[in-house]
């Protein structure tokens, strides 16, 4: 079996050393197996990606060296692969609408209303509503996200203790799903439709990846994909959760706490033999 793995970036900012660091890993990766590496763009969320942002991450990763196997598929271009997987889950009875905002969200995980992480509180949905408050909220017109119910998911698929995954590289063996810890997680919303959960399954089945490499911080969201590869007769890549990236202060790299990005240790002068030497590589 050919190996296959893949780095898909979101164009909503620029690439900083973190981005950098989980790109070289998963390339070099690909080179000692002698197996294939793809570029995706996960652009699914069009209120904040930017194209300018796609050829900033192009630029960046041709400076570092990197290559992959054309083409680079753009999640923008294949709604229709989503929109069709959460029709199935629809059909299974497995989704329900959420009609709460933000704000009711982070006050029932107890967050504050300028936290920068709302993930939490997603966790908190609190179940479909009834079928009278259902139809009332939709005549109002009030948006909505489709969300995964775990309760609905388990009654379909059994225990979730069955479903597992090969584990290589965070506490290496085999993980068993558990689901529970993120809740009933937002597959897609009314406005932008699927999102990057459900997108992310879907695309690493139909490109055939054998291995997911990414940052230990998805490990959780691990257990979420796993329950969709079973619900959609999906296979399941074996996964590598490479370390975090820290900086200076000791917190990861985000593009959300303005951290350095690959194009100012360009114009600072850096090269990417340096940066590749500084990161491991």
């Amino acid at each position: 079996m050919t190996f296959v793995t893949r780095f898909a970036p979101s164009p909503t900012g620029l690439l900083h050393r973190g981005h950098a660091f989980s790109a070289l890993t998963a390339w070099t990766a690909a080179r000692r197996a002698k197996g294939r590496f793809l570029l995706r763009i996960e652009d699914t969320d069009f209120t904040r990606c930017r194209p300018e942002y796609e050829a900033a991450i192009l630029d960046d990763l041709v400076w570092l060296g990197l290559d992959w196997e054309p083409p680079v598929r753009r999640q923008s271009e294949h709604r229709a692969d989503y929109d069709a997987a959460l029709d199935r889950l629809r059909d299974m009875g497995v989704l329900y609408r959420c009609f709460r905002t933000r704000k009711e969200l982070m006050a029932l995980a107890g967050m504050a209303p300028h936290a920068d992480d709302p993930t939490d509180a997603q966790a908190f949905a609190g179940g479909p509503l009834s079928v009278d408050e259902e139809a009332e909220k939709l005549a109002s017109g009030q948006p909505f996200a489709w969300r995964l119910s775990l309760a609905a998911a388990r009654d379909r698929l059994g225990d979730f203790q069955k479903l597992t995954w090969v584990e290589e590289t965070a506490c290496p063996g085999i993980r068993t799903a558990r689901p529970e810890a993120l809740g009933d997680m937002v597959l897609g919303r009314k406005d932008i439709g699927a999102g990057y959960v459900i997108a992310s399954v879907v695309d690493d089945a139909l490109q055939g990846v054998t291995h997911v490499i990414r940052g230990e911080d998805l490990i959780e969201t691990t257990s979420i994909q796993r329950v969709l590869q079973a619900l959609l007769d999906l296979p399941t890549p074996v996964y590598r959760h490479h370390r975090l990236l820290l900086g200076p202060d000791g917190k990861r790299y985000a593009k959300r706490d303005g951290s350095v990005t690959l194009k100012a240790l360009r114009d600072g002068g850096m090269t990417a033999e340096a940066l590749r030497t500084e990161l491991g590589f």
